[in-house]
């Protein structure tokens, strides 16, 4: 628009003869550079005019992608508070697994523990089983052993020539000694040698393998003589002669033993004729076996290390 308004001021001016040849093409040379410059800035504003649309364009494509991204931001802040929340809850789930697999492991601490007690336990029960069953085994020979002596003594039984009883845990087969023996003599009577021939086959023949403590006893009367001095030399001396028979009669000397006690260790009372007559006897102890009994090995042990 201002080239053109130039151009017509020109153009008047020359056609009305206001100016020269030269001034005119002076003006006109001005004209054409001015023009030139003009289009030049117009092409400039062209230029610039389309740079800036295409910078507004730009602009509002920043703009959209920007509120894109403030969109997927908060979206991300959101994901991120929720994903922080979840963790608290699986910090705070791992902490109950944490302290329920404390627990678990204490607990499973006292099992073992108590496992431990138990088989401890366990062992003790089929020691101590294994302990009562020895001692009822024994209990049971013990029983089977003494109802066999009692059937076999039987008849010596009935006659009263023999007692069997039980002594400290102890079987004793009693022999009244008004019955083997004179009063104040060691020398075995007829029915008295017959008696102990009886019990010598008996404990022979059936408890070979045991050993026998002859024990003579008297009443509490005192003896005054040439040949017993006292009721200990008496006694002795009869447990002596039992003894020095049975061994005639088969049973192994060296399962026999000879003691006295004299008037001792009564077995009733002195203070009575019958009393007295009961005290004056010879004791054959069926000596125990402490090699079979419970414990045995326990206190050999002990004494071994003693």
């Amino acid at each position: 628009m201002h080239r053109c308004l130039v151009s017509v001021v020109v153009l008047m001016a020359w056609s009305m003869g206001c100016v020269s040849q030269g001034t005119y093409d002076d003006l006109k040379q001005k004209y054409d550079a001015a023009a030139g410059k003009v289009a030049v800035g117009e092409s400039s504003i062209a230029a610039l005019e389309q740079s800036l649309d295409e910078a507004q364009r730009k602009a509002a494509k920043l703009e959209s992608e920007g509120q894109s991204l403030q969109a997927a931001l908060k979206a991300l802040q959101v994901e991120r508070e929720a994903s922080l929340a979840k963790q608290a809850q699986l910090d705070a789930e791992l902490g109950k697994q944490r302290d329920e697999l404390g627990k678990q492991r204490d607990e499973l601490a006292l099992l073992v523990k108590d496992r431990g007690r138990l088989r401890e336990t366990t062992l003790q029960l089929r020691e101590a089983f294994a302990d009562l069953a020895r001692r009822k085994a024994e209990a049971d020979r013990r029983v089977a052993e003494a109802r066999n002596l009692l059937a076999r003594f039987k008849p010596l039984i009935d006659a009263g020539t023999l007692r069997v009883t039980m002594d400290a845990g102890r079987m004793v087969l009693a022999l009244p000694s008004d019955v083997l023996f004179d009063t104040g003599s060691a020398r075995l009577s007829k029915v008295g040698k017959q008696a102990l021939a009886e019990v010598a086959l008996v404990l022979g023949q059936d408890f070979a393998d045991r050993r026998f403590q002859v024990e003579g006893h008297t009443d509490n009367v005192p003896i005054h003589n040439s040949i017993y001095p006292s009721n200990w030399e008496l006694a002795s001396a009869r447990a002596l002669g039992v003894v020095k028979l049975m061994t005639e009669r088969g049973v192994p000397a060296g399962s026999l033993s000879a003691a006295s006690h004299g008037e001792n260790h009564p077995a009733m009372t002195n203070d009575t004729a019958a009393g007295r007559a009961y005290n004056r006897r010879i004791e054959i102890i069926l000596v125990p076996d402490l090699s079979s009994l419970p414990g045995f090995e326990e206190l050999k042990s002990a004494v071994d290390r003693s």
